[in-house]
C-alpha cells in the first residue's frame, strides 16, 4: 500500500473556499494531500492506499501554536500564587539552574502535549527571557519534537538587559558562572540554526527571537509615552545585528511587543524589528499610531488570550494579520487550543465589547489553523487541506456525549471540542497517533523522564517555596513569611 486514505468524515478544509465536505475523502501519498473530495468518488481513485475510515469524525488542518514556551511544561504551577512575582522566579531559573538534559525532557513533555491536542505546529521560545549561550539548550528541545514527529519553530535569540548577561551552567555537573555578552548570544543563535533548521525533513525551523523589539523599555508590560520616548544605542544595536543575522540565514523574528516598543522601533526604520518577515506577540496597549505602523510595515501578530488589553479587532479591522496563541504553558496555560480558542471568542465578544456577534466560530477557527500558517510564513504548506499542501491533519472524534449531536461542526470545533477528543494525528503524512495512541514515544517512559528532571530542578533551584498550598477555606490568599525570588547558585569559578 501507498500513502493513506481517510473516508467517511466530514472534513473541514479551511480552503479559500472554505469548503466543508460530508462523507469525505482525502488521500495522502508521501507528505502530500494528493486528493480531496467525496469518499464515493475517491475510493475507486485510490484503492492502493491504507483505508482509515473516520466515520462520525472531523478531519481538519493540524493546529498550530505560533507562541509558546519551552521549559514551561516542566515548571508549571510554580509562583502562580504569586503573579506578581512569576518572571522573577521562573527567568532566574531558567537563568541558573535548568541542564541540558532538562530541555529534552521538557521537548517530549510539551511535544506529547501538543501531540495529543492536535497541535502540528508549535512554537517554543526556549526559557521565558530567550537564552541562547548554550545551543544545545535548543538543539536537545528540537530533537525532541523530530523523534516525535511534529514540526516545531525553535525560537533563540539575545536575552533583555543587562548585556553581557550572568548565566550559570551546569555541563561539568557542577555551577558555573558566565557572563554572556550580547555578540555571544547571536553566535549561540547562530549555531542552533546551523546545527537544525530545517532538519527532520523539514518539520524543524529556527527563528531569531529577541526577548523584545526594544530592550531599554519595560520588558513584559506596556510603557507610558513618557518612558517609551526615544531609542539607546542598545535598542539600535539590537535591531542592527538581529536583522544582520536574520538576512545571513534566511530565518524569520519573532518577538514580544508592547505598547511604546512598535513606535520607538519605527524610529530606525531600516533595521526595525518590523515587517512581513516578523511576528510580535502580546501587543498589549498599543495605540492607534502603532497599529497604523504595524499595517504599514506589514508586520503579523499574536495574541494570547485573555489579555483584553490587546485590541485585537482594531488590528484585524487594519487589515493587520493576527493569529491565536497559547503562550502555554506556565503558570497555568496548557497547549489546548481548542480551549485557548474559546477563551479568546469569549473574551472579546462577551467580557470585552459584550457583543455576541463578534469573532464568529469559523473566524476563530481560521486564527489558529490558516491565520496562524500566514503569521509564521508557512500557508503555502500548512494550515488547511488542499492538493498539494503538507499533509498535517488532526482527526477529531465526535462520537462523545458533550459533541452530539452531530451538525454545525465548526460551531462544535469552537463550543465544544476538547484537545482530548482528538483521536488521530498526520504530519507530513505520517501517523503519529492513531485511535489515541501516540505511535512515535513510549509515553510513560517520557513522562518519567519529565518528572525526574522537573523534580531535579525544584531541588536544584529551592523551588520548594514557591509550590504553595491549595488555600483551603481561604476567600484570599495570605502568606506567613515574605516570598522571594531564587538567588543564583554559589559557583565554582566566582
Amino acid at each position: 500500500m501507498e500513502g493513506l486514505l481517510l473516508v467517511h468524515g466530514t472534513i473541514v478544509t479551511v480552503d479559500g473556499e472554505r469548503r466543508i465536505i460530508e462523507d469525505g475523502g482525502l488521500a495522502i501519498s508521501a507528505d502530500r494531500i494528493v486528493d480531496i473530495g467525496t469518499a464515493a468518488e475517491l475510493m475507486p481513485r485510490h484503492a492502493d492506499k491504507r483505508i482509515i475510515d473516520c466515520r462520525g469524525k472531523l478531519i481538519i488542518p493540524g493546529l498550530i501554536d505560533a507562541h509558546g514556551h519551552a521549559g514551561h511544561a516542566l515548571i508549571r504551577s510554580i509562583a502562580a500564587d504569586t503573579n506578581g512575582m512569576w518572571m522573577r522566579v521562573v527567568t532566574p531559573t531558567y537563568y541558573h539552574y535548568v541542564t541540558r538534559d532538562f530541555w529534552y525532557a521538557d521537548g517530549l513533555v510539551s511535544g506529547l502535549e501538543r501531540l495529543r491536542a492536535g497541535v502540528t505546529t508549535g512554537a517554543s521560545i526556549i526559557t521565558s527571557m530567550p537564552r541562547s549561550d548554550d545551543p544545545v539548550f535548543a538543539i536537545n528541545h528540537a530533537r525532541a519534537y523530530s523523534e516525535l514527529g511534529l514540526r516545531e519553530i525553535v525560537c533563540v535569540g539575545p536575552s533583555g538587559l543587562p548585556w553581557p548577561h550572568p548565566v550559570t551552567r551546569w555541563e561539568s555537573g557542577r555551577p558555573e558562572r558566565r557572563h554572556i555578552a550580547f555578540e555571544e548570544m547571536i553566535e549561540g543563535s547562530e549555531a542552533v540554526i546551523e546545527a537544525v533548521n530545517g532538519s527532520a525533513d523539514g518539520r524543524i525551523s529556527v527563528f531569531l527571537t529577541p526577548f523584545t523589539i526594544v530592550p531599554s523599555v519595560e520588558p513584559s508590560n506596556a510603557s507610558t509615552p513618557d518612558q517609551a520616548v526615544n531609542l539607546t544605542d542598545d535598542d539600535r544595536m539590537q535591531a542592527r545585528r538581529v536583522r544582520e543575522t536574520a538576512r545571513k540565514w534566511n530565518v524569520r523574528i519573532h518577538s514580544d511587543a508592547f505598547a511604546g516598543q512598535i513606535r520607538m522601533a519605527f524610529q530606525d526604520k531600516e533595521n526595525a524589528l518590523l515587517g512581513p518577515d516578523v511576528h510580535l506577540q502580546h501587543c498589549w496597549g498599543i495605540s492607534h499610531e502603532e497599529m497604523d505602523i504595524l499595517a504599514e510595515t506589514g508586520t503579523h501578530v499574536t495574541h494570547a488570550p485573555p489579555g483584553r488589553s490587546t485590541p485585537i479587532l482594531e488590528m484585524m479591522a487594519r487589515g493587520i494579520p493576527l493569529a491565536i496563541t497559547s503562550d502555554g504553558v506556565s503558570p497555568s496555560r496548557h497547549f489546548d487550543m481548542f480551549q485557548t480558542a474559546r477563551l479568546a471568542q469569549s473574551t472579546q465578544h462577551i467580557l470585552h465589547n459584550h457583543d455576541r456577534y463578534l469573532l464568529p466560530p469559523g473566524k476563530i477557527f481560521e486564527m489558529i489553523t490558516i491565520d496562524a500558517a500566514k503569521v509564521i510564513g508557512m500557508e503555502h504548506e500548512i494550515g488547511s487541506l488542499e492538493i498539494g499542501k503538507k499533509a498535517d491533519i488532526a482527526i477529531i472524534d465526535m462520537r462523545k456525549p458533550h459533541l452530539m449531536p452531530n451538525w454545525m461542526p465548526v460551531h462544535r470545533l469552537i463550543h465544544q471540542v476538547l484537545g482530548s477528543d482528538v483521536d488521530t494525528v498526520i504530519v507530513d503524512g505520517k501517523l503519529l497517533m492513531e485511535a489515541g495512541k501516540v505511535l512515535t514515544a513510549d509515553i510513560e517512559a517520557a513522562l518519567d523522564f519529565g518528572q525526574q528532571e522537573a523534580l531535579a530542578l525544584v531541588e536544584r533551584a529551592g523551588l520548594q517555596a514557591h509550590m504553595h498550598d491549595p488555600g483551603w477555606g481561604k476567600l484570599q490568599r495570605t502568606f506567613r513569611e515574605p516570598v522571594h525570588p531564587p538567588q543564583p547558585p554559589e559557583c565554582w569559578n566566582t
